[in-house]
């Protein structure tokens, strides 16, 4: 074999390992950014409902009083739910007794942890809260929540919520 065809035959096998290389590379990156696309879309939708179940949290209404207690619920599982569900009727005469209005909205929200079928969220809002108590004034409310949440039947609910930080 001339040395001209030798160089011919490793510079074919070379390419060939180097196109090999490549497409491996490029099946692997395609890999990685699909299961990066899944993970984004799981926390999504675990941020999603965590907005949503604090967002019913914070809006409150004594003259909707059931409706902004099953709004809770709706989102619950579990303990927390089972708990809520037992003491709804306790907190609807509370917000009918004081006529409570508080109404808020989420400003900021980040999971903290995220694994199998669990994730944790961090959860800030800001609102106002009027009742007797208050004069039937607005009052200004910031609250800060950790919520647990759990992938059930396809979606997400709330299994624990809980204040974190000081609370006006």
């Amino acid at each position: 074999m001339s040395t001209a065809n030798r160089w011919l035959t490793t510079l074919v096998v070379v390419l060939a390992l180097a196109a090999g290389l490549g497409a491996a590379l490029s099946w692997r990156t395609h890999g990685d950014r699909a299961d990066a696309a899944t993970r984004q879309g799981w926390y999504g939708a675990a941020l999603t409902a965590a907005d949503r179940e604090v967002t019913a949290f914070v809006n409150m209404r004594y003259d909707r009083a059931s409706e902004s207690v099953d709004a809770v619920a709706k989102g619950a599982t579990g303990d927390f739910r089972h708990h809520y569900v037992r003491s709804a009727a306790r907190v609807i005469r509370v917000l009918q007794r004081h006529r409570s209005l508080m109404s808020g909205r989420v400003v900021w929200s980040g999971v903290s942890a995220i694994s199998g079928d669990r994730a944790t969220v961090i959860v800030a809002t800001t609102g106002t809260v009027s009742n007797t108590r208050t004069h039937g004034s607005d009052e200004p409310r910031d609250f800060r929540f950790r919520v647990a949440l759990v992938h059930e039947g396809g979606r997400w609910l709330t299994s624990d919520i809980e204040f974190v930080g000081d609370s006006p």
